[in-house]
């Protein structure tokens, strides 16, 4: 019985050496987008609110300038009935029901009538410099994002590698690369960030730059209308 034990405690030193334990291997961390917004450090809250401001801009004057930019196909024959007809009081309610930059501009030259004809012309080109500002309230400060967010993310670049700089200055002999992976890290997600954050900022200005253009066409179209309606129809 004791030789059977010996040998059965053989095999089982036997199989436990052949089967070590095996010990878990660390997964490597994965990257994703909010690990590199946070390891980018304070620029990146900079550049967080500057497209949030970039993007309530857009959605906003887009909902603005596509509004201002609905016209009535008829708007004009339905002016010139009113005028040729004498009804001044309805073409005025009417220009307020529409309540667009176009019908602002004619209500206004409809107000002028009885006046030389370039004083009238005058007044609604006043009135439509005034819509123009109105449509592109907001430009400016994106126009400020497009350009202005490349820098701050190359500001951060720089303070990250001054960051990394000096904690290597720090190690002395014993540098070690995870000394200066932070700031590295930080170096190059706030250039990436800035970079985003200016293109979007770009695109975005660029697209209500041309949906402004199409509503100044229209108000310059029904303004050139409305003068050789004075010019042909009536005496102004």
């Amino acid at each position: 019985m004791h030789l059977l034990a010996q040998v059965a405690a053989a095999l089982s030193d036997t199989i436990a050496g052949s089967n070590p334990v095996l010990t878990p291997v660390a997964t490597p961390e994965t990257m994703n987008l909010w690990s590199m917004a946070v390891k980018g450090g304070w620029i990146m809250i900079v550049l967080a609110a500057l497209s949030v401001i970039c993007f309530y801009i857009l959605f906003e004057r887009n909902f603005v300038i596509r509004k201002a930019a609905r016209e009535d196909p008829q708007f004009m024959d339905k002016i010139k009935d009113y005028i040729v007809g004498g009804e001044i009081k309805a073409a005025v309610s009417y220009c307020r029901g529409v309540n667009t930059p176009s019908a602002r501009m004619i209500e206004k030259g409809i107000s002028r009538l009885g006046k030389p004809v370039n004083d009238v012309q005058a007044a609604i080109e006043n009135v439509g410099n005034f819509e123009v500002t109105k449509l592109e309230k907001g430009l400016t400060i994106m126009a400020t994002i497009s350009s202005g967010a490349p820098m701050i993310g190359f500001l951060g670049t720089v303070t990250g590698m001054v960051r990394a700089f000096f904690e290597m200055a720090n190690a002395g002999n014993n540098i070690d690369i995870t000394l200066l992976s932070g700031g590295i890290y930080e170096a190059m997600i706030t250039t990436v960030g800035g970079l985003i954050v200016g293109i979007i900022a770009m695109f975005a200005y660029n697209y209500l730059v041309t949906l402004i253009n199409g509503v100044v066409n229209k108000m310059e179209a029904q303004t050139m209308a409305f003068m050789d309606l004075l010019n042909n129809d009536v005496k102004a």
